[in-house]
C-alpha cells in the first residue's frame, strides 16, 4: 500500500466498455453470463454480493456477514464479487479472516463488466460521503473494530449491491445499495427465497 494507491482509490474509476444496464428487478430473470451463470447448474439458490473496494470497512462488514450466512446455509450457493484486482482481493481476504466455506465462491471482476451487467456503476458524491455514512464509519470502528484497511486497488466510487436468485434464475430479493454504508441483510435474503419455494 502507498499514498499513491490510496489517492487512486479516490479518483473516478476507468471507463467500462458498456454502460451499466438496469439493475435486476425482483420477480424477473437475473442476468447471466459466462463468468456468472444464472440459474445455477446445480439447481441451488444463489446469493450474490458485489463489494465496494477491498479496504472499505462496509465491504468488510458485508463480507463477514456474507461468510457467516454461507456457513449457516450449506445448501445455498454464495458468490462474492470484488472489483479490486486478484492480488489485492486475495490479500484483503486473508486479512479479514482467510478461509471461506466450500459453498462460497469469490469472483474478481477488476474490469467491472459484471458490475455493469448487474446495474452497478459509479456512485455520486453523497452516496460515498453523506454525513450519515461518515458517522457510520466511526460507529463501525468503535463498536466492532472494523476500520479502513489499505486500499491496494479498486475505487471508492464503485457502487455495491446484493441479490438472491432462486433455482429457476428469478430474482427474489436485493437491490443496488442506496448508500456506501448500507449493509445487506443476507438472512432476509434466505427467508425470501424459502418463501417462494
Amino acid at each position: 500500500m502507498s499514498y499513491i494507491t490510496e489517492l487512486r482509490s479516490w479518483m473516478s474509476p476507468s471507463h467500462v466498455d458498456t454502460d451499466p444496464r438496469p439493475a435486476p428487478e425482483i420477480g424477473r430473470p437475473a442476468p447471466s453470463s459466462d463468468r456468472l451463470r444464472i440459474p445455477s447448474s446445480d439447481g441451488k439458490h444463489v446469493v450474490i454480493t458485489f463489494l465496494r473496494h477491498c479496504g472499505c470497512p462496509f465491504a468488510e462488514k458485508t463480507y463477514l456477514l456474507f461468510r457467516s450466512t454461507a456457513s449457516a446455509n450449506p445448501n445455498v450457493r454464495f458468490i462474492v464479487i470484488s472489483h479490486s484486482d486478484q492480488a489485492s482481493t486475495d490479500h484483503w481476504l486473508e486479512a479479514v479472516g482467510g478461509s471461506t466455506p466450500s459453498n462460497l465462491e469469490v469472483i474478481v471482476d477488476a474490469e467491472r463488466t459484471l458490475y455493469a451487467t448487474w446495474g452497478l456503476g459509479v456512485s455520486s458524491f453523497w452516496h460515498v460521503l453523506s454525513p450519515g455514512g461518515l458517522s457510520a464509519v466511526f460507529k463501525l470502528g468503535r463498536e466492532e473494530g472494523i476500520w479502513n484497511r489499505p486500499t491496494e486497488s479498486g475505487s471508492r466510487w464503485q457502487t455495491s449491491g446484493s441479490w438472491a436468485v432462486d433455482e429457476e434464475g428469478i430474482v427474489r430479493w436485493g437491490r443496488v445499495a442506496e448508500r456506501a454504508d448500507e449493509i445487506p441483510d443476507f438472512v432476509e435474503a434466505i427467508k425470501m427465497m424459502e418463501a417462494n419455494e
